[in-house]
């Protein structure tokens, strides 16, 4: 099997255990990933999670131009966004996630620093979270927005819509946008009540020990 075809199955792999364990529903969210040449897989538009085809994914070149596979997702410029501020982005994940667009309805979160430092994972996996405001599906001003984080940021929770992850490749992106809704669910889950969460110290240490990005 070719590396290509690889990845191919993999993105597939991997969108089927996000939607059969309920990450994401319906024919919303969407995945895509470098080649080893540099172009792009890319889930079509209005596809489900837990019936891609390999063999129908969006592909992209090198220059950007679609060279086979359905139309792509209407979320690219999200995608496109991530890729070309992030250098070290291999992959992208957006999905659906209801704890954590629950918890981007909450009133009182950090739109800086979305996740509450509640366990070390969400810190060691994704840094700093930001919280982005609402936009319609498919806007462009949501790539302009994350563009506008300059490449500082691995991690963006669109209010009322769902996260988005980067990551140095797809198995990592994955792990870490599942890191970002457990640890939303955590947070709905102790909401109310005053729970002890890790010292500033505490996220300090994880931060220089695990080399995180973190902007202050």
């Amino acid at each position: 099997m070719s590396l290509d075809a690889a990845l191919r199955e993999q993105m597939c792999l991997l969108a089927k255990s996000l939607f059969d364990r309920g990450l994401t529903g319906g024919s919303t969210g969407n995945i895509s990933a470098r080649t080893a040449d540099g172009s792009l897989l890319v889930s079509p538009t209005g596809t489900s999670f837990g019936r891609l085809d390999p063999a129908r994914l969006s592909h992209f070149d090198v220059q950007g131009n679609l060279v086979g596979g359905d139309a792509p997702t209407k979320e690219m410029p999200l995608h496109s966004a991530f890729y070309d501020t992030r250098s070290t982005a291999g992959a992208v994940v957006h999905l659906h996630a209801c704890h954590s667009v629950a918890w981007s309805m909450m009133p009182g979160v950090d739109p800086d620093n979305f996740l509450p430092p509640l366990t070390p994972y969400a810190i060691m996996k994704l840094g700093k979270v930001k919280l982005l405001p609402f936009y319609r599906p498919g806007d462009p001003a949501m790539g302009e927005a994350v563009r506008g984080l300059a490449g500082k940021r691995s991690a963006v929770m669109l209010a009322n819509h769902g996260p988005v992850v980067a990551g140095k490749d797809i198995e990592a992106a994955c792990n870490a946008i599942e890191e970002l809704e457990d640890t939303a669910r955590l947070a709905m889950l102790m909401r109310g009540f005053d729970a002890n969460m890790l010292s500033q110290a505490q996220v300090r240490d994880l931060v220089t020990q695990f080399d995180v990005e973190w902007d202050d």
